[in-house]
């Protein structure tokens, strides 16, 4: 579903609280992301054993924005075109614990929810297009520079297989 296909009062709720935020995240900045801020760029996905003569994109181009609250917890939010050739927008926190780092290596996983993915019965929104997410991250970090492989779960009622999604991500 389109942000300009949404209910008028669900749309102005919506700008509402992105506004509310981002003006209360522009006066707070320093203090809301003192583990650091760091750009997300999708550049792809992998998919693992999907059914024969399925056809997903590879390409995956989309932003983000993970705003790191302290080393262990961030919150995260971003857009980009899915393997469906839908777009797909996503938040939620990511909890990356203090025992599953070495060195450049962190293991993390995240949770929150995403659109663009038929859901069926679990799906929120018009067309159950809006549904759940929680997914295991590695993250690798040398200094400013960064990139996550991010393990989605299956969605069987659009037909899509594990997969492996790829970023790289700089730090402001």
């Amino acid at each position: 579903m389109h942000f300009r296909q949404m209910n008028k009062n669900i749309r102005r709720i919506a700008v509402a609280l992105v506004t509310s935020l981002a003006a209360a995240t522009a006066a707070h900045a320093s203090s809301w992301c003192e583990g650091g801020i760091w750009a997300d760029a999708m550049l792809g996905s992998y998919h693992i054993d999907p059914d024969p003569g399925t056809d997903f994109e590879q390409f995956n181009p989309g932003l983000g924005v993970e705003c790191w609250l302290n080393n262990q917890w961030a919150l995260t939010i971003g857009g980009f075109r899915n393997s469906l050739r839908r777009p797909s927008y996503y938040g939620g926190g990511v909890w990356a614990p203090e025992f599953a780092h070495w060195g450049i290596v962190r293991l993390a996983a995240i949770g929150g929810i995403i659109s663009g993915y038929n859901y069926g019965n679990w799906g929120l929104g018009r067309n159950h297009t809006i549904g759940p997410v929680v997914a295991p991250i590695v993250m690798v970090e040398y200094k400013r520079v960064g990139a996550n492989f991010i393990v989605v779960p299956p969605i069987p009622s659009d037909h899509l297989p594990f997969t492996i999604g790829f970023q790289v991500k700089f730090k402001f």
